[in-house]
């Protein structure tokens, strides 16, 4: 965390952690009770197809914001090999770390109901962890990404990042439309190389931001593309559902990147946030409640799978007790000498 603080950038990050723990929570109630799925009510599952566009904007979120802070920079040789040491080294330690907190935390956890999917708990569990290796790679790659973008106009980075994203995006949703519609094995082959992907995509995006690139777009219309990407990503899944398609919300869906570009040039428009000491907290620990917080989904899964309301009702307790107790600990780890800073790799 840096010591100037950008207030709107704070806010972001809390609307980042919170949609993560929020589909988290969600997905740990909808999945753990797959066996009864048959039983949920329509309502439920349109909560389940909202939410899933919910809790699908915290990581486009977080890596806009690591675009719009880092690939504005000026690298050499010396910069690149202190960047990676500061950044890269930790990481790494951190993600080693934590895989073998939650290995052995899942020894000691057992899962005591019959309404609970003992299979699908193991694989929650883990579920948050591939995000580090994707955000280790990214970080590897930034330095070069940065010094490549500063030999380039704004304008042919953006026509460039609209290529991709076609490709990214675009491609791989016909595909699914035409699965969808029983043709099958029609897939066009295309390779990124070196872009990192959908997710290096949203990271351009944040750095496309930071050079006001799309000040351009009024907010009204920003606006009107996050409501109708919402629908689209809404009615989507919906339409899969009675189909009977296997579909399962991602962040290489299109309409998740407009959505999640459309609200987060949003937020960069905005100058004092109302509540920011309260933003400001849930900022700050941002990342260690990431690292944290799947370490109280699997014990209280069983407690709240068993509670006597609706599915979405089971959501939204839990999404509470997972802000409450992932943020409880975090402050509590913190203030451990020598030790809580490193631990949640605060800043």
């Amino acid at each position: 965390m840096g010591k100037t603080r950008v207030e709107w950038i704070d806010l972001v990050r809390a609307i980042a952690i919170l949609t993560v723990l929020y589909i988290h929570a969600t997905d740990g109630i909808f999945i753990i009770s797959s066996d009864s799925i048959m039983n949920y009510t329509i309502y439920s599952r349109i909560f389940n197809f909202i939410s899933l566009f919910i809790g699908r904007i915290g990581v486009p979120f977080f890596l806009m914001i690591t675009g719009y802070l880092m690939l504005d920079r000026k690298y050499d040789d010396e910069r690149v090999r202190k960047f990676w040491y500061k950044n890269c080294k930790g990481l790494i330690i951190i993600t080693v770390i934590w895989s073998i907190i939650y290995a052995v935390s899942l020894q000691f956890i057992t899962v005591k109901t019959s309404q609970v999917n003992v299979a699908e708990a193991g694989n929650l569990f883990f579920s948050h962890m591939w995000y580090m290796p994707m955000i280790i790679g990214m970080y590897l790659s930034m330095p070069f990404v940065s010094a490549a973008l500063e030999k380039f106009d704004t304008r042919t980075i953006y026509q460039a990042t609209i290529v991709f994203a076609l490709l990214a995006f675009l491609l791989p949703f016909i595909t699914t439309l035409l699965s969808m519609h029983g043709i099958e094995n029609v897939t066009i082959q295309y390779c990124l190389g070196f872009s990192g992907g959908v997710y290096g995509i949203y990271i351009i995006i944040g750095y496309l931001t930071k050079k006001d690139y799309f000040k351009k777009y009024s907010s009204n219309k920003l606006r009107l593309l996050a409501i109708v990407s919402f629908l689209i990503c809404v009615l989507f899944q919906y339409y899969a559902f009675i189909k009977g398609f296997d579909f399962f919300l991602w962040y290489e869906f299109p309409f998740i990147l407009t959505g999640s570009f459309a609200l987060f040039e949003l937020c960069s428009r905005r100058g004092k946030i109302r509540a920011y000491p309260l933003v400001s907290f849930l900022a700050k620990y941002s990342f260690a409640v990431f690292l944290v917080h799947n370490l109280f989904r699997l014990p209280l899964l069983p407690l709240v799978v068993q509670l006597p309301y609706s599915e979405p009702v089971k959501a939204i307790i839990l999404w509470i007790l997972l802000i409450f107790f992932s943020y409880l600990a975090t402050v509590i780890i913190y203030r451990i000498p020598r030790f809580g800073k490193y631990i949640l790799y605060m800043r």
